[in-house]
């Protein structure tokens, strides 16, 4: 086997389902190098880039409202092959054409598509996989999401030149969804699926596949023990007090809440912008910062993605947001004693139309901006927003070359020259703030996610707890400029760090610990808990005594 504990099939299937946060990082990631062409073909006005980039949002909240019914409903790997097969529909809906209509119902497809194979995609890897490697395999689609951007930046710049080269950046992704598509059909349904819909014996050779023994009754008794508990769910369930499902919910909610109110979506965006007004003036060096910061979210995200059955998420969680909050604090004071000048960049955003013909201006960003947010399929995937932005720098660094090389952003030191020191001490708190998200809210939040909700009605919970992601990523990323206005950047870092504090101690209170529990064991004891008396932490361990007895009595139930 490929990895200690986990059959090598159990694997390749979840990494054919991974291939959708492949498909859905590169989507992010896209927009904002398409739309410096398009724009400019199609002579779009600042308006219009915003309408095409919210139009992936207004698709990926749609998806995430009525998705997990489909989910919960027709299966998760029918909801997988959906999802990818909508999305070579939507991207060849957008070649042929050079409409801005044509566009918008492109995007809208896509939109859709991310979001669903996002949630689809975390539910089901999380129920093939075996509980001591699940960790592991649901991370996996998050590392996926980091390279898919990255995969991204590259293909901007690859293609920026190229007359046309937004048609090759949007066709890439067809051959890719259209093979998993293919490929997740010889794929199993998942196990605790089948025993939703009654069908034992099938349940049953799909585990004997996927655990490679030949006989998986065990571990079919636990989930149809639990499945019969839980199948009566309804969706109004999630709000009632009923096994704790209401807390349960606001746990979810709340993990959410903080993945976007940290700010990883917009201290990344503008990224550029903040370096550059920091002294990297030359476009290389914040060529280089962009690059790296795409590089670092991919190389933190592997220890956490293969580490996390041994320490557990909770322990990142903890090791992220507090990382998060002394680099923030750092990023804060170096601003307040530089005294960036960022009015004068959020004003060069948002140029009149006319100069959308001059391919020398910092045009695009405006609309780019809120789809990158927008995009992000809340589902595994918070992190996603995390990694957008770099791409908006990229899209400004060609836009510089195209001008003849002048940095044509408008933001310029009020005291003459940035110090070395101070210079470098920002980007390496911006590169390790980066790298502390991709290591605790980036991809443990999904991986928690999909683990708290009982089967019956784990598509659901996820899609609602994904709607969630998507309005307030949309919210933020609508009003940061403003708020970076009056009130200066270092105090919006001030304001994220006090939000990363915050979800430290909401972590430490309120998050289980799940290492090494089956779903089962993990909802069988959060249904018994009194979440608001006996805070989790302590939960945790008096629970390595409970779960082994627990199981025995249900056995014992199960044999007389």
């Amino acid at each position: 086997p490929l990895i200690s504990g986990c059959g090598t099939f159990t694997f390749l299937s979840s990494a054919i389902a991974a291939i959708s946060g492949l498909l859905m990082g590169y989507e992010l990631g896209l927009i904002s190098g398409a739309l410096l062409q398009m724009s400019s073909i199609l002579t779009l006005s600042c308006k219009e880039q915003e309408v095409i980039v919210s139009s992936l949002l207004f698709g990926a909240l749609f998806a995430s409202l009525t998705g997990g019914f489909l989910i919960d409903r027709f299966g998760r790997r029918l909801a997988i092959i959906i999802a990818s097969s909508l999305l070579v529909l939507g991207s060849l809906i957008l070649l042929p054409y050079e409409s801005y209509e044509v566009l918008i119902v492109g995007r809208i497809a896509i939109g859709i598509s991310i979001s669903l194979s996002s949630i689809a995609t975390c539910v089901y890897i999380a129920e093939i996989a075996p509980q001591h490697r699940r960790g592991l395999l649901v991370s996996l689609n998050e590392l996926m999401i980091v390279m898919g951007i990255l995969f991204a930046y590259i293909s901007n710049y690859a293609f920026a030149s190229i007359s046309h080269g937004w048609k090759y950046m949007f066709g890439l992704v067809i051959p890719l969804g259209a093979l998993q598509a293919v490929a997740m059909y010889f794929l199993p349904p998942s196990p605790r699926f089948l025993v939703m819909k009654n069908d034992d014996e099938a349940a049953r050779k799909v585990l004997e596949r996927l655990r490679e023994t030949s006989d998986a009754t065990k571990e079919l008794t636990v989930i149809k023990s639990s499945l019969k508990d839980e199948h009566q769910y309804s969706f109004l369930d999630l709000f009632r007090s009923k096994n704790n499902m209401r807390a349960r919910m606001l746990v979810g909610l709340t993990l959410v809440f903080f993945v976007q109110t940290t700010g990883q979506p917009n201290i990344l965006f503008y990224a550029s912008t903040v370096l550059k007004s920091v002294g990297f003036q030359s476009n290389e060096a914040a060529s280089l910062a962009s690059t790296g910061v795409g590089v670092v979210k991919v190389v933190s995200t592997v220890p956490a993605t293969f580490f996390v059955d041994q320490v557990g998420s909770k322990t990142f969680l903890c090791i992220g947001s507090s990382v998060m909050a002394i680099s923030l604090v750092t990023m804060g004071l170096v601003n307040h004693n530089i005294h960036v000048n960022l009015t004068k960049v959020c004003r060069s955003q948002s140029p009149e139309d006319s100069s959308l013909q001059r391919p020398g201006n910092f045009t695009v960003t405006n609309g780019s901006l809120k789809d990158l947010f927008a995009s992000r399929p809340s589902t595994e995937r918070l992190s996603f927003d995390v990694q957008s932005p770099d791409v908006s720098r990229i899209g400004e660094l060609n836009r510089t070359a195209l001008a003849g090389g002048k940095s044509t952003t408008g933001s310029h030191m009020e005291g003459g020259e940035v110090p070395v020191v101070l210079k470098w001490v920002s980007l390496a708190s911006l590169l390790v703030y980066v790298a502390a998200f991709s290591i605790g809210l980036g991809p443990m939040s999904w991986l928690v996610l999909s683990e708290i909700f009982p089967g019956g009605i784990r598509g659901r919970a996820m899609a609602l707890t994904s709607s969630m992601n998507w309005g307030i990523n949309l919210l933020i990323s609508l009003t940061f400029l403003t708020v970076t206005e009056l009130i200066g950047l270092s105090w919006v870092c001030f304001i994220y760090t006090i939000m990363s504090l915050a979800s430290l101690a909401f972590v430490i209170m309120f998050i289980p610990e799940t290492k090494g529990c089956s779903l089962e064991q993990i909802s069988m004891e959060l249904a018994k808990q009194k979440y608001v008396r006996t805070p989790l932490c302590r939960v945790s361990q008096r629970r390595e005594k409970l779960v082994p007895v627990e199981l025995a009595k249900r056995e014992k139930e199960q044999l007389y």
